[in-house]
């Protein structure tokens, strides 16, 4: 059985979005957080989790957050809405 895979989309202090995968959310997001996440939240936080989504894979996971990357900010924001 695959392990399953989550990606997830960060608030960033100033606004921006952050798209991005792991096997764990909140361990994820606190390593964000503590600057220890991706480099371009490093100089962006806080960050706060605003959207997250569970994949049947890893595989999975980095392909819908290739397609989240690709959408245009108004897309994300209705992505989120839809979330919540």
């Amino acid at each position: 059985m695959r392990q399953p895979a989550f990606v997830y989309l960060l608030r960033c202090a100033d606004g921006t979005l952050y798209a991005g995968w792991t096997l764990d959310v909140d361990r994820r997001v606190l390593a964000h957080q503590a600057g220890r996440g991706a480099r371009y939240t490093r100089t962006h936080r806080p960050v706060e989790l605003v959207y997250h989504e569970r994949c049947s894979s890893r595989r999975a996971a980095m392909r819908r957050e290739v397609e989240i990357k690709r959408m245009s900010r108004a897309c994300k924001l209705a992505l989120i809405k839809r979330k919540t």
